[in-house]
């Protein structure tokens, strides 16, 4: 587990205090880095930019440049050259979408929060241990498969993500969510509108 005075750990409660942490999957960096500023207008506290957009690089350089109080991250981490690049860029964290040995060594050397993607107890346990996990894709399993990781996992950190609408963040969070990230649906009137709602709404009983 990661001491509480690292900068890995700050990192991390502030995801946990956001409780939403949007997943930025764009065509261009334009369109993110646009996307990005109407999240943090609703006081979103946490980003995540994915490096499968086209110029996640600005999007990420112009962010921390504009909007220096906010946690952007770099998402779809799958290597070490665009960790790397994200840590260069300013990431304050990174995420995978499944284990990445590569990525995790060169976290631990920079002192930045690693996401690690997984799906298997075996998977989430591993990752749980060195701090903060991601199941991914979480809608195959859904709630109830977050409830039974956590049941043999207790106090685990874990961010369900990938199919998940903004109007079931609250039940994911309820049930022991870390935070939840959410994608698609933040492009659609409805999914805006629940996040602000959850935000409206206070604090959850996230772990």
């Amino acid at each position: 587990m990661m001491e509480p005075s690292s900068s890995t750990e700050r990192a991390a409660e502030r995801i946990r205090a956001a409780r939403i942490l949007p997943v930025l999957r764009t065509k261009t960096s334009e369109e993110s880095y646009q996307m990005a500023l109407r999240l943090l207008a609703l006081g979103i506290g946490a980003i995540e930019l994915t490096t499968t957009t086209e110029g996640w690089q600005d999007a990420l350089i112009r962010l921390r440049t504009e909007a220096p109080d906010a946690l952007v991250g770099a998402g779809t981490v799958v290597n070490r050259a665009d960790a790397e690049r994200a840590i260069e860029a300013g990431a304050g964290f990174l995420v995978s979408p499944y284990p990445v040995p590569a990525v995790r060594s060169l976290a631990a050397e920079r002192d930045i929060l690693f996401i690690e993607g997984g799906f298997t107890p075996g998977e989430l346990a591993a990752a749980t241990s060195r701090g903060v996990a991601k199941i991914f894709p979480a809608h195959v399993g859904g709630i109830a498969y977050l409830r039974s990781m956590l049941a043999v996992l207790p106090g685990a950190r874990i961010i369900p993500t990938g199919g998940i609408p903004a109007s079931e963040a609250a039940q994911w969070l309820e049930a022991g969510a870390f935070a939840v990230g959410v994608g698609s649906d933040l492009y659609s009137d409805d999914g805006m509108d629940a996040i602000s709602t959850l935000l409206a709404s206070g604090p959850g009983t996230g772990r």
